[in-house]
Protein backbone atom coordinates (compact mmCIF):
# COMPACT_ATOMS: atom_id res chain seq x y z
CA UNK A 1 0.00 0.00 0.00
CA UNK A 2 1.32 3.65 -0.24
CA UNK A 3 2.18 4.20 3.09
CA UNK A 4 -0.78 4.77 4.21
CA UNK A 5 -2.04 1.70 5.93
CA UNK A 6 -2.41 1.90 9.52
CA UNK A 7 -2.55 -1.37 12.14
CA UNK A 8 -5.83 -2.10 13.73
CA UNK A 9 -4.11 -0.76 16.90
CA UNK A 10 -3.23 2.47 15.41
CA UNK A 11 -6.59 3.27 14.29
CA UNK A 12 -7.96 2.66 17.69
CA UNK A 13 -5.63 4.97 19.26
CA UNK A 14 -6.53 7.50 17.23
CA UNK A 15 -9.64 6.95 17.69
CA UNK A 16 -9.51 6.96 21.78
CA UNK A 17 -7.67 10.24 21.33
CA UNK A 18 -10.52 11.84 19.35
CA UNK A 19 -12.71 11.04 21.85
CA UNK A 20 -11.00 12.37 24.78
CA UNK A 21 -10.03 15.40 23.75
CA UNK A 22 -13.72 16.15 22.59
CA UNK A 23 -14.81 14.83 26.29
CA UNK A 24 -12.45 16.97 27.79
CA UNK A 25 -13.48 20.05 25.63
CA UNK A 26 -17.46 19.27 26.16
CA UNK A 27 -16.54 18.35 30.01
CA UNK A 28 -14.32 21.65 30.73
CA UNK A 29 -15.23 24.08 28.14
CA UNK A 30 -11.91 24.49 26.71
CA UNK A 31 -13.43 25.39 23.71
CA UNK A 32 -13.97 29.36 22.37
CA UNK A 33 -16.42 31.06 24.22
CA UNK A 34 -19.76 32.08 22.48
CA UNK A 35 -20.50 35.47 21.92
CA UNK A 36 -22.83 35.31 24.63
CA UNK A 37 -20.40 34.69 27.60
CA UNK A 38 -18.83 37.43 29.44
CA UNK A 39 -16.06 39.15 28.40
CA UNK A 40 -12.90 39.91 30.68
CA UNK A 41 -12.63 43.36 31.05
CA UNK A 42 -9.85 45.66 32.17
CA UNK A 43 -9.77 47.32 35.45
CA UNK A 44 -10.18 50.92 35.93
CA UNK A 45 -7.32 52.88 37.13
CA UNK A 46 -9.27 53.89 39.77
CA UNK A 47 -10.00 50.14 40.91
CA UNK A 48 -6.31 49.08 39.96
CA UNK A 49 -4.96 52.14 42.03
CA UNK A 50 -7.38 50.50 45.36
CA UNK A 51 -5.74 47.16 44.49
CA UNK A 52 -2.23 48.65 44.53
CA UNK A 53 -2.91 50.35 47.63
CA UNK A 54 -4.08 47.44 49.65
CA UNK A 55 -1.60 45.29 48.48
CA UNK A 56 1.05 47.80 49.43
CA UNK A 57 0.06 48.28 53.02
CA UNK A 58 -0.01 44.34 53.59
CA UNK A 59 2.55 43.12 51.63
CA UNK A 60 4.99 42.89 54.07
CA UNK A 61 3.31 40.89 56.47
CA UNK A 62 4.18 36.95 57.27
CA UNK A 63 0.87 34.88 55.62
CA UNK A 64 -0.40 38.18 53.80
CA UNK A 65 -1.97 36.47 51.18
CA UNK A 66 -5.54 35.91 52.74
CA UNK A 67 -5.54 39.58 54.68
CA UNK A 68 -4.65 41.12 51.31
CA UNK A 69 -7.38 38.90 49.82
CA UNK A 70 -9.92 39.88 52.10
CA UNK A 71 -9.29 43.74 52.08
CA UNK A 72 -9.78 43.26 48.14
CA UNK A 73 -13.19 42.28 48.60
CA UNK A 74 -14.43 44.69 51.42
CA UNK A 75 -13.20 47.16 49.13
CA UNK A 76 -14.66 46.18 45.34
CA UNK A 77 -17.23 43.37 46.48
CA UNK A 78 -15.32 40.54 44.72
CA UNK A 79 -11.86 39.78 43.42
CA UNK A 80 -11.31 40.64 39.73
CA UNK A 81 -9.15 37.58 38.10
CA UNK A 82 -6.82 40.91 36.33
CA UNK A 83 -5.77 41.30 40.13
CA UNK A 84 -3.98 38.08 40.60
CA UNK A 85 -1.23 38.97 38.56
CA UNK A 86 -0.59 42.09 40.35
CA UNK A 87 -0.84 40.19 43.42
CA UNK A 88 1.38 37.22 42.84
CA UNK A 89 3.78 39.77 41.65
CA UNK A 90 4.14 41.74 45.36
CA UNK A 91 3.88 38.88 47.25
CA UNK A 92 6.55 36.48 44.91
CA UNK A 93 4.08 33.56 44.33
CA UNK A 94 3.08 32.22 41.01
CA UNK A 95 -0.75 33.45 39.77
CA UNK A 96 -1.68 30.02 39.90
CA UNK A 97 -1.07 30.03 43.72
CA UNK A 98 -3.38 33.09 44.30
CA UNK A 99 -5.50 31.62 42.44
CA UNK A 100 -5.64 28.55 43.60
CA UNK A 101 -6.44 30.20 47.57
CA UNK A 102 -8.95 32.72 45.49
CA UNK A 103 -10.91 29.77 43.84
CA UNK A 104 -10.80 27.14 47.33
CA UNK A 105 -12.37 29.67 49.34
CA UNK A 106 -15.59 29.51 48.93
CA UNK A 107 -16.27 32.93 50.60
CA UNK A 108 -14.29 34.74 48.02
CA UNK A 109 -16.02 36.06 44.64
CA UNK A 110 -15.06 36.42 41.12
CA UNK A 111 -17.48 38.44 39.69
CA UNK A 112 -19.47 41.46 41.73
CA UNK A 113 -22.61 40.67 43.70
CA UNK A 114 -26.22 42.40 43.50
CA UNK A 115 -26.92 44.79 45.87
CA UNK A 116 -28.46 41.83 48.27
CA UNK A 117 -26.68 39.29 49.14
CA UNK A 118 -28.26 36.22 50.57
CA UNK A 119 -26.54 33.66 52.11
CA UNK A 120 -28.32 30.01 53.38
CA UNK A 121 -26.50 27.70 55.70
CA UNK A 122 -25.89 24.10 54.13
CA UNK A 123 -24.81 22.83 57.28
CA UNK A 124 -26.17 19.19 58.57
CA UNK A 125 -28.15 21.11 61.10
CA UNK A 126 -29.98 23.51 58.78
CA UNK A 127 -30.59 20.39 56.51
CA UNK A 128 -32.06 18.55 58.89
CA UNK A 129 -34.36 21.27 59.33
CA UNK A 130 -35.25 22.03 55.79
CA UNK A 131 -32.65 24.59 54.42
CA UNK A 132 -32.85 22.14 51.16
CA UNK A 133 -36.63 23.09 50.53
CA UNK A 134 -35.18 27.13 51.54
CA UNK A 135 -32.78 26.83 48.74
CA UNK A 136 -34.78 25.58 46.20
CA UNK A 137 -37.28 28.19 46.74
CA UNK A 138 -34.23 30.85 46.83
CA UNK A 139 -32.84 29.30 43.73
CA UNK A 140 -36.53 29.89 42.01
CA UNK A 141 -36.71 33.59 42.85
CA UNK A 142 -33.01 34.33 42.25
CA UNK A 143 -33.43 35.42 38.64
CA UNK A 144 -36.37 37.20 39.00
CA UNK A 145 -35.66 38.84 42.20
CA UNK A 146 -32.02 40.34 41.42
CA UNK A 147 -30.20 38.89 44.44
CA UNK A 148 -26.70 37.34 44.33
CA UNK A 149 -27.22 33.44 46.14
CA UNK A 150 -24.77 32.25 47.95
CA UNK A 151 -24.18 28.72 50.37
CA UNK A 152 -22.59 29.68 53.63
CA UNK A 153 -21.28 26.48 56.49
CA UNK A 154 -22.73 27.06 59.29
CA UNK A 155 -23.68 30.04 60.67
CA UNK A 156 -23.74 29.52 64.63
CA UNK A 157 -26.94 29.57 64.53
CA UNK A 158 -27.75 25.50 64.59
CA UNK A 159 -30.32 25.53 67.12
CA UNK A 160 -32.50 28.26 65.28
CA UNK A 161 -31.89 26.51 62.16
CA UNK A 162 -32.27 27.04 59.14
CA UNK A 163 -30.58 30.06 59.11
CA UNK A 164 -29.30 32.73 56.59
CA UNK A 165 -27.76 36.22 55.94
CA UNK A 166 -29.69 39.08 54.08
CA UNK A 167 -26.96 41.76 53.33
CA UNK A 168 -24.69 40.70 56.58
CA UNK A 169 -27.78 40.27 58.75
CA UNK A 170 -28.60 36.90 60.51
CA UNK A 171 -32.01 35.03 60.49
CA UNK A 172 -32.98 32.32 61.84
CA UNK A 173 -35.75 29.55 61.45
CA UNK A 174 -36.58 30.60 58.33
CA UNK A 175 -38.79 29.65 55.84
CA UNK A 176 -40.19 30.30 52.02
CA UNK A 177 -42.59 32.62 53.34
CA UNK A 178 -40.16 34.54 55.54
CA UNK A 179 -37.74 34.15 52.81
CA UNK A 180 -39.80 36.31 50.50
CA UNK A 181 -40.70 38.86 53.33
CA UNK A 182 -36.87 39.57 54.11
CA UNK A 183 -36.02 39.77 50.04
CA UNK A 184 -38.76 42.41 49.75
CA UNK A 185 -37.74 44.20 53.00
CA UNK A 186 -34.20 44.45 52.07
CA UNK A 187 -34.67 45.34 47.85
CA UNK A 188 -37.54 48.17 49.46
CA UNK A 189 -34.88 49.49 51.90
CA UNK A 190 -31.91 49.84 48.94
Amino acid sequence: MNGLHHSKHESIHVQNKFVTRKLLRDTFSLHKKSPTQTKTTMLTEPTHQTIQTLVAAKKHLPGALLPILHDIQDALGYIPAQALGDIAQALNLSRAEVHGVVSFYHFFRHEPAAAQVVQICRAEACQSMGSEALWAHACSRQQAQGFTLEPVYCLGLCSSSPAMVVNEKLHARMDADKFDRLVADARSAA
